[in-house]
């Protein structure tokens, strides 16, 4: 089973034109035929493909280069090359390309079902094109042209509605279980989840999807822990859920906590809509506690859970309806339409990110 992957690096390449023929008709009773070098095949293109059953770049892992089918060189009798095959390189949706050296974005996939991305060489014209009426015997032909190579930068970005944030064992996989038909793992003893989860649950009329991002610790900005680095994934939300372990003592300093991390990250994140969410409220004790942290943000929607005991489920998912439903700020539809336009984030984009499995 391929573990999570969301950054590699390809050298993709179109093929090259077919050569155009020099040839002349020679048959018993015509000597002097005249030319009939036939036109060379295009080279195949690069095309990348939409594929919604995907969700990981695991599969680029494996190949990194893609070279696209050359043409077919032209013969006699005017016959024409082949033209080349394409390469077809399947992506999850929420695929980006970017150059690998500059960073830059060439190309966001979302939305889309195929892109084009590097055209094949035209094929050469044989020497059946070149004749004149005063150069009735052309003894050349045109070369095919050569194809385009780069690499490139692909980057996954998962594509949700809302984003759930909060420190390991914070309760994000039970709620996320709760409300969809996914399955992460869940557990009586601390751990994080190591991947980022999706999941999706339909309400009336509407289909609302749910990330899990793994969780953040403090000093995650400056490079400690793992969350940091599945940050952006959240770049393309509507909202954010920060939920918070009402059993845990830093209950009352969590969500300050997280702000600075998601705030050194990339500040835009912090205005996207919010609501914080008090979790395990079968604990001895939450209930005071909670209270206590809606007196600390008075200006926060605060909503108190308990999974297992089905406590504010409802509230929670009418909270997210209301935040999908709510216009956005024009600069945070442009981020997520750009997530990447305005990161002024230091966090090395290149640096390894652990597969599943690996230990943190």
């Amino acid at each position: 089973m391929f573990g999570f992957s969301d950054e590699t690096y390809l050298d993709v390449a179109s093929g090259n034109g077919g050569n155009g023929c020099v040839s002349f008709r020679r048959e018993k009773y015509i000597p002097k035929g005249g030319p009939d070098g036939g036109d060379g095949g295009r080279g195949g293109d690069v095309v990348f493909v939409v594929k919604e059953n995907l969700r990981t770049l695991a599969h680029l892992k494996l190949v990194r280069t893609y070279r696209a089918e050359n043409g077919r060189n032209g013969s006699g009798e005017r016959c024409y090359g082949r033209d080349g095959d394409d390469i077809e390189i399947p992506v999850p949706p929420g695929t980006v390309i970017k150059d690998a050296q500059s960073g830059e974005i060439l190309k966001d996939l979302t939305g889309m079902d195929r892109w084009v991305f590097l055209k094949g060489g035209r094929g050469g014209q044989g020497n059946y094109h070149f004749r004149t009426a005063t150069r009735q015997a052309p003894r050349f032909a045109q070369p095919g042209e050569k194809g385009e190579e780069r690499r490139i930068g692909v980057e996954l970005l998962i594509i949700a509605d809302i984003g759930f944030v909060g420190f390991p064992n914070a309760g994000k996989s039970s709620l996320l279980n709760m409300l969809t038909n996914a399955r992460t793992k869940v557990a009586g003893y601390p751990f994080t989840t190591k991947i980022p989860q999706l999941g999706m649950f339909r309400y009336d009329e509407h289909d609302i999807v749910l990330a899990d991002i793994p969780g953040l610790i403090e000093g995650a900005s400056e490079g400690a822990g793992m969350g940091i680095k599945f940050l952006r994934h959240i770049s393309r939300t509507t909202g954010l859920a920060f939920l918070i372990d009402l059993s845990d003592d830093r209950y009352l300093d969590a969500y300050d906590i997280l702000c600075k991390e998601l705030e050194a990250f990339e500040p835009l994140l912090l205005e996207k809509q919010q609501v914080i969410i008090g979790t395990k409220l079968d604990e001895p004790g939450t209930a005071e506690r909670l209270e206590a942290l809606k007196a600390k943000y008075p200006d926060k929607e605060i909503l108190g859970l308990c999974v297992y005991l089905d406590q504010g489920v409802e509230e929670v998912k009418q909270a997210f309806i209301r935040m999908v439903a709510a216009n956005e700020n024009p600069a945070l539809k442009a981020l997520r339409e750009d997530p990447n336009g305005g990161f002024s984030s230091t966090v090395d984009h290149d640096a390894y990110y652990p597969e599943q499995g690996d230990e943190l």
